[in-house]
């Protein structure tokens, strides 16, 4: 780990977690984890702010979170020191066998109350809506991700307490999948982009940046949410960009991805392209209507007050004039 954080926005991210009813902490610990164990040895820098992000985190999740991470620590070989304590791991530098704890018996349990399943308003309700300017940060975040933090990042999508995008009417789906699957074949890309942004319903610059990804993931996501067969999304890798088509190990890797990517990821990033669309419209018209108005407050000058004020006596004439 460097100074910036583990990927991009993650600070952004935070400030999602902090707003009400937004609860995405549990998700950002597991991604901060995983990557911090799967980055192998680390510098001491990196070690300090893997500490700092996660002491932030730790004791705001849930149990099983906390459980989850602390399982995935207790195996790796350098996991922090403080955080060791905080989880009540073994030290690294502490080699002594811990001494059991006294054996106590349990006072007899109070029968459990039978738990009754979530109604359907509940349910809606567990799912939030992403905010625009959340939307941008994580659309942002994506992007500039690597190929392995991508794949965490859809990883943990899965679990976010985040509304996906409604899903594409089945027959609007299956003309969209038919006509870019020939445009994937005749190697026509600008209307492979046109299609798949007119069926997603997203702008143009989106829908260009998700099928010009060298990456593939973003066109993974928006294919997925349409509902394409694995066959035909490997084809579509092989005859949009032949270039790209050629490497088998992108193929397969993107193939992989695409058959464990659930549906309800691949919408939630459609609503994260729409939102971040938002954002980025309502940024642009503010700065014009704000820039309009200092010109216009500039523009404005003082009205002149007329020589003679009203009720004033004309001056007399001396003379005769024509």
């Amino acid at each position: 780990m460097t100074q910036s954080a583990p990927f991009p926005g993650f600070d952004g991210l935070m400030s999602l977690s902090r707003r009400e009813g937004i609860d995405i902490r549990p998700t950002l610990l597991r991604v901060l984890t995983d990557l911090y164990v799967q980055g192998g040895v680390h510098t001491r820098e990196e070690e300090q702010q893997f500490v700092e992000l996660t002491s932030r985190l730790i004791d705001e999740v849930d149990d099983a979170t906390r459980a989850a991470v602390r399982a995935r620590l207790s195996v790796y070989p350098y996991t922090p020191e403080p955080i060791a304590r905080r989880l009540a791991l073994r030290s690294s530098d502490d080699q002594r066998m811990p001494q059991a704890a006294a054996i106590s018996t349990p006072a007899p349990a109070a029968p459990a109350r039978p738990q009754r399943p979530p109604t359907e308003a509940e349910q809606r309700a567990a799912s939030l809506l992403i905010q625009p300017d959340d939307a941008a940060q994580i659309n942002e975040m994506f992007f500039a991700a690597a190929t392995r933090e991508r794949a965490l990042i859809l990883h943990n999508l899965a679990e976010a307490p985040l509304r996906p995008a409604t899903r594409i009417p089945p027959q609007r789906a299956q003309r969209a999948i038919e006509t870019l699957h020939m445009a994937a074949f005749a190697a026509d890309a600008e209307n492979f982009t046109h299609e798949l942004g007119d069926a997603l319903i997203l702008a143009t610059g989106t829908a260009e940046r998700v099928v010009r990804d060298v990456g593939g993931e973003p066109l993974a996501c928006a294919l997925k949410a349409l509902g394409m067969k694995l066959a035909a999304f490997e084809q579509v890798l092989m005859f949009l960009d032949p270039e790209l088509g050629a490497s088998v190990d992108r193929v397969y890797r993107l193939s992989r991805l695409y058959d464990r990517l659930e549906e309800r990821t691949a919408l939630i990033m459609v609503a994260t392209w729409r939102g971040a669309t938002v954002a980025t419209a309502r940024a642009k018209y503010r700065s014009v209507l704000h820039d309009d108005e200092r010109h216009r407050a500039r523009a404005a000058t003082p009205a002149s007050r007329p020589a003679v004020q009203p009720g004033t006596p004309l001056p007399s004439r001396t003379g005769t004039s024509r």
